[in-house]
Order: C-alpha cells, then sequence, then structure tokens
C-alpha cells in the first residue's frame, strides 16, 4: 500500500483516501484492484455505483479524516480513519 504521505495522483493535486477492491491476505497485494480516489472535502452520504461493499482496504492522507458509516445515507455505526 502507498504510504500515507504518497497519495497524490499522477497531475499532483492532493487526494485524501484511496479506497481498494481487491483484497490479500497479503499485506503487499492488498492495495490492488480498482481504486476509488477521494478528493479532499468530499461528502459522500453514498457509495458510487458499484462500490458497495466492494471495499477491502484504504489508505487516509496526511491531514485528513475519513468516516465510513455502516448504513446508507449516513446511518448506522461509524468509523473514522486517519493516516
Amino acid at each position: 500500500c502507498p504510504a500515507a504521505a504518497d497519495l497524490r495522483p499522477a497531475n499532483g493535486t492532493r487526494v485524501c483516501a484511496q479506497l481498494y477492491a481487491d483484497n490479500s491476505p497479503y499485506y503487499n497485494q492488498c492495495c490492488a484492484g480498482d481504486v476509488l480516489v477521494v478528493p479532499p472535502d468530499t461528502d459522500m452520504p453514498y457509495m458510487p455505483r458499484g462500490w458497495n461493499a466492494r471495499a477491502s482496504s484504504l489508505v487516509v492522507g496526511t491531514r485528513c479524516e475519513m468516516t465510513v458509516w455502516s448504513r446508507k445515507g449516513k446511518g448506522g455505526k461509524t468509523r473514522r480513519f486517519s493516516a
């Protein structure tokens, strides 16, 4: 997985988090497959089409925090992640 400080796409803009679709019991193979990029100040009450219950790994960038909910529309239990 990339380090939190290394979350920058090719054009150099800032990225706050990346979610990955592929799962593996081996750490060096966890951050693979399709990637969902989360820019700064993003508010997504619903996962984009095709991502519901699909994310298996995530990396949160420095100076960012990501809050996720267990139910759609920001319902249910929450969990916060940071670098």
